[in-house]
């Protein structure tokens, strides 16, 4: 009855007494299992099962299916009190949450089937909320290359998840590998667009855009040791720290620039301090510092 397939054997299996805690309860914990209790002789069973192993295979490994032969496996049917066949029960999360005996025309399997989608669709966004929370905790630690990697998985799965798609554009740019930054931001999905994420980004490329052609770290800084007044050197030496993320060192330069002449260059280094701002997450102690700070300047 079952094709000999690696995806349907994921998909559909045969369980036994033995099997069914991994086959059933534990798999449950996952994604909604219905179990198929039949019979080699049970004239509707051979109606039914074809049918609900169809209707299981069209949501693609939302529901999985497991299909016990209660002449082998007496003891798992006498325990959830199986008095005739075909009988059918949905298991989630360790527990029967739903059944149904008899044979049933397609629409009735497929009702049955709809009602346990929105399981599997919350533990899916649980499962990817804690995936994004990893990988966030990666880019925190440096291990950006771990990071790439659990963000691009996360897309191949959602492809719209704003924050996997911003992750993984962090990442990327701690990286260097700033021309896979443009392709993803020049590929933002329509929904994207707008994104809060996606437009804190779009602010790290342009700022990064301004450090090219810049002179090194070194340069500018003995620059700015032998004219502290150097307003441009200054800004310029912020803009490369910025590209070597040296986020703090960066941010003390553009307040001393804004304490020094708080107008020049159409307020360079307020708009520049916002930008970095707004490119980092609004509870980090390096931006709330930097934001009590920059109102002591503004009100002096």
């Amino acid at each position: 009855m079952l094709t000999e397939s690696n995806n349907l054997k994921d998909l559909i299996k045969d369980g036994t007494e033995s099997s069914f805690m991994s086959d059933v309860i534990e798999a449950s914990k996952e994604v909604p299992i219905i179990v198929d209790f039949w019979a080699p002789w049970c004239g509707p069973c051979k109606t039914l099962g074809p049918a609900l192993e169809a209707a299981v295979l069209a949501v693609k490994g939302k529901v999985k299916m497991v299909k016990i032969d209660i002449d082998q496996s007496q003891q798992i049917a006498a325990q959830l009190q199986v008095k005739s066949i075909p009988t059918v029960y949905a298991f989630f999360d360790g527990k029967p949450v739903d059944a149904f005996q008899g044979a049933q025309p397609e629409s009735e399997i497929k009702k049955f089937i709809e009602k346990l989608l929105p399981l599997t669709d919350n533990n899916s966004d649980s499962g990817l909320d804690e995936a994004i929370s990893a990988a966030e905790q990666m880019l925190e630690e440096k291990d950006f290359a771990g990071a790439s990697e659990i963000f691009s998985a996360i897309l191949g799965e959602d492809p719209v998840n704003s924050k996997a798609y911003a992750g993984l554009a962090r990442a990327f740019l701690e990286l260097g590998e700033i021309d896979k930054v443009e392709h993803l931001i020049e590929n933002i999905p329509t929904e994207l667009q707008g994104s809060k994420d996606i437009e804190s980004i779009k602010m790290t490329l342009n700022l990064l855009a301004q450090s090219k052609g810049l002179a090194s770290v070194e340069e500018l800084t003995s620059l700015v040791k032998k004219n502290p007044e150097d307003k441009q050197a200054k800004l310029d030496l912020a803009l490369v720290l910025i590209k070597e993320s040296r986020i703090s060192d960066a941010i003390d330069h553009l307040l001393e620039l804004f304490r020094i002449d708080r107008d020049w260059n159409e307020e360079a280094a307020k708009s520049n301090l916002l930008i970095v701002f707004d490119t980092m997450k609004p509870d980090n102690p390096l931006v709330l510092k930097a934001r009590r700070r920059l109102s002591s300047l503004i009100f002096s």
